[in-house]
């Protein structure tokens, strides 16, 4: 997330934080992709880490980048912290441990995703190379130790620095060295976003599969295909997983959002400080009764900055994030965006992907959850394979694709941009490839993924 919401809207009733998510509904014609995804920034020299400080830090990047693009600064207690575009709604930003994120701007297909993506690499490489930084396309980074991951100056990951290891025992992994790619898309009402939640959760599975690309940490294999994934159910049980409520009957913006009153708030943000309330509740905000800020009540901009901080497999603000999956190189990342969009911005499409899952049980989903993360495509999906429940859900993207007829300048539909994730559910995933080469002629070491794996 590239920065907080500033609105200072008071907050009253309960009805107010159902209305927020209602707000988000669009026609069906004014649909967007917002792809969002996260690089690992190294010294192409050592493969060592890259600071937040020094001449050729994180810092300096983001200044080379500035002047590059023109686009204006995020700070944060005076210092930057990511850069925004002046037009368009795109963003930079700093994960924790100084993954390069670029938040993507709605656009109207994948088209535009993909030249959006080429554009901003092509900055980032002219920006990055003087200083000697790569960024990798991996879900984690494969050698540096926790401790030596650097820590970027963002108020907010203090906080959730010093809470995450009270709620999990992986959560600062989770924040200093994995990185994923998302795809955040549209609904137009809140039937339709039922809908899209419940798809989007009963799948989320495959996409962890088709994705999968953190075979390595500490510098040797993991015993995962997508150790970012596993991450993730050891985190904050509090406000991650895979949502049973959603599928109950009756579930829509009024669950949604009491299950985020229910959960642990980290922190309330005034003017530009962040004030430590992690582990505190909401509602007492909405009542005037937090104890480390008597009296403040709850504004627009605690509810959505509180929304950003849960962290489900599909999570639901004013659209919906598709949470699953490992980074990859700039074909994968594309590949995302093809994979949802063709599912949920075509009827036919979604209905025949809510039939794929609809008789999925609760026990069964969660078991794909648990599994998917070491098994990948064979891991177990109820009565079948994950890999057949991916192709199904290949073919059916596939056909929504086509359905929406968006056509690039040579006249190629979306289509084009599943190719890779075709060839990982005939095959193998793109981490089964790099253990393959880890035993193989990498001769037992991780080094050569930095110049393999690498943008």
């Amino acid at each position: 997330m590239a920065r907080d919401v500033s609105d200072a809207t008071p907050l009253s009733a309960r009805s107010e934080l159902i209305e927020w998510f209602a707000a988000g509904e669009k026609p069906q014609d004014a649909f967007a992709i917002g792809t969002e995804h996260e690089k690992v920034p190294f010294y192409r020299a050592d493969l060592s880490p890259v600071p937040y400080e020094g001449e050729r830090g994180i810092s300096a990047l983001l200044d080379g980048l500035r002047a590059l693009t023109g686009w204006e600064t995020i700070e944060d207690a005076g210092r930057v912290i990511g850069l925004a575009a002046v037009e368009g709604g795109g963003a930079i930003s700093l994960e924790p441990g100084g993954q390069f994120e670029l938040s993507g701007a709605p656009l109207p297909d994948v088209h535009a995703t993909a030249h959006e993506l080429s554009q901003h690499l092509d900055a980032v490489r002219r920006a990055a190379d003087p200083l000697g930084i790569g960024f990798l396309t991996l879900g984690m980074s494969p050698k540096w130790t926790r401790d030596e991951t650097p820590v970027m100056p963002k108020s907010r990951y203090r906080i959730m620095k010093g809470y995450m290891p009270k709620v999990g025992a992986l959560g600062l992994d989770m924040m200093l060295r994995t990185a994923t790619v998302q795809v955040n898309l549209d609904f137009s009402s809140e039937a339709d976003m039922v809908t899209k939640m419940r798809v989007g959760l009963g799948l989320q599975p495959v996409a962890t599969a088709l994705f999968a690309n953190s075979p390595f940490t500490d510098g040797k294999p993991n015993g995962f295909l997508s150790r970012r994934s596993e991450i993730w159910r050891d985190t904050d049980r509090d406000r991650t997983g895979m949502l049973p409520f959603a599928f109950d009957e009756g579930f829509g913006y009024e669950a949604y959002a009491d299950w985020l009153l229910a959960m642990p708030m980290y922190f309330v943000k005034r003017g530009e400080t962040y004030h430590d309330v992690s582990g505190a509740s909401f509602r007492d905000l909405m009542e005037g009764r937090l104890a480390a800020l008597p009296g403040e009540r709850a504004t627009v901009s605690d509810w959505a900055n509180h929304a950003s901080t849960a962290f489900p497999e599909v999570r639901l603000k004013r659209f919906l994030e598709m949470r699953g999956a490992d980074v990859g190189d700039a074909n994968m990342i594309a590949a995302q965006s093809a994979f949802w969009a063709g599912l949920y911005y075509d009827s036919a499409a979604l209905d025949g992907a809510w039939q794929l899952v609809r008789e999925l049980t609760a026990e069964e989903r969660e078991t794909m959850r648990a599994e998917v993360p070491r098994l990948g495509l064979d891991a177990p999906a109820g009565k079948r394979r994950l890999r057949d429940l991916a192709r199904d859900a290949l073919a059916l993207a596939e056909a929504g694709l086509k359905a929406r007829g968006r056509r690039d300048a040579q006249g190629r539909d979306e289509t084009l941009y599943l190719a890779p994730l075709q060839v990982i559910a005939a095959s193998r995933t793109r981490a089964e490839d790099l253990l393959a080469l880890y035993d193989g002629p990498w001769n037992g070491s991780v080094d050569p993924v930095f110049a393999a794996c690498a943008f």
